[in-house]
């Protein structure tokens, strides 16, 4: 019997299990892969409180398993299958090798690159089409790339494959960007990145590997293509919501877990934290402040307080 279990361990995960356990609580933290979440694809987090020289976000990311390693959090690497007795006093989680007995329940199951769904994008995907760009952008040293989207991670990844691709073309669906003034500004401001507004990707095309990007202007309805040997998608992301649609939690229409202020969902005992919550802001910092507010709001209920 747990007193809290968190399932994920990006940083809203790693970040509850730490003031879990530092509040005196028998916590298990399950992860399905690695430690680290989105933030392990992050090249350089410049806008974390106290890393003033910029981390990557797998080394923030190793900072964070230390700290919750340092006060003995039980962790597994297990995919979880299945929550059942949700609304009861003792909930089971339920993974493919165990089962797990806890009073209260953290979900940061965190989100997924949102695919564009359009023809070659599958048949490309690990063969020049991504949603990682600094997973696979070294493999296009001295090449081409297409990135598609207009928010932070589209900026970043633009600045990023631009230290080492031969240009750098960023494709936006409208004159609007959701970036950050100053990650743009970095952006127009690289003359290895040109900035196509009012533009979005059709198909991709190649023989074996992608050789090309077809493209529409959403305003005149002009069609052309680039040649590039990369494509990187940034155009947000779907929460990781099965297990909240399991047990019938309440969500926004995009799917993302709703809750109130102290990270309480619609059933008792069960809180959420990080990018599958309705949150107006998406980065390492909110994440990891849900993850101690979760877990204060977990052992409060614990506690009866």
């Amino acid at each position: 019997m747990y007193d809290i279990i968190i399932i994920g361990g990006g940083a809203a995960g790693m970040s509850a299990a730490i003031y879990a356990a530092r509040g005196g609580m028998d916590t298990l933290l399950i992860e399905k892969l690695a430690c680290g979440g989105q933030a392990i694809r992050t090249y350089e987090v410049d806008n974390y409180p106290g890393f003033f020289d910029a981390p990557t976000g797998e080394d923030l990311a190793k900072a964070f398993e230390k700290h919750m390693m340092k006060f003995n959090v039980e962790r597994v690497f297990e995919s979880v299958r299945e929550i059942k007795n949700a609304a009861a006093p003792v909930k089971t989680v339920i993974t493919r090798k165990n089962a797990y007995e806890t009073r209260t329940i953290i979900l940061a199951t965190g989100a997924s690159p949102r695919k564009l769904d359009v023809p070659g994008e599958a048949e490309f995907t690990g063969a020049g089409v991504s949603y990682c760009a600094t997973c696979d952008g070294a493999f296009f040293k001295g090449r081409d790339a297409v990135v598609i989207g207009g928010g932070n991670t589209a900026c970043e990844d633009s600045l990023y494959l631009s230290r080492f691709c031969e240009n750098v073309y960023m494709l936006n669906r409208s004159k609007r960007f959701k970036a950050q003034k100053a990650i743009l500004d970095k952006v127009y401001a690289d003359k290895k990145i040109t900035v196509y507004t009012d533009m979005i990707a059709e198909k991709f095309e190649g023989s074996g590997r992608l050789e090309r990007v077809y493209a529409k202007n959403t305003v005149t309805g002009a069609r052309g293509f680039i040649n590039a040997a990369a494509a990187f998608i940034a155009i947000g992301i779907t929460p990781e919501n099965t297990l909240a649609k399991q047990i019938g939690l309440k969500t926004c229409e995009r799917g993302f877990i709703k809750t109130d202020m102290y990270l309480k969902t619609s059933i008792d005992g069960i809180y959420a934290a990080g990018d599958v919550r309705v949150s107006p802001l998406r980065q390492i910092v909110t994440a990891a402040a849900d993850g101690a507010a979760a877990a204060n709001s977990a052992i409060n209920y614990i506690n009866g307080t």
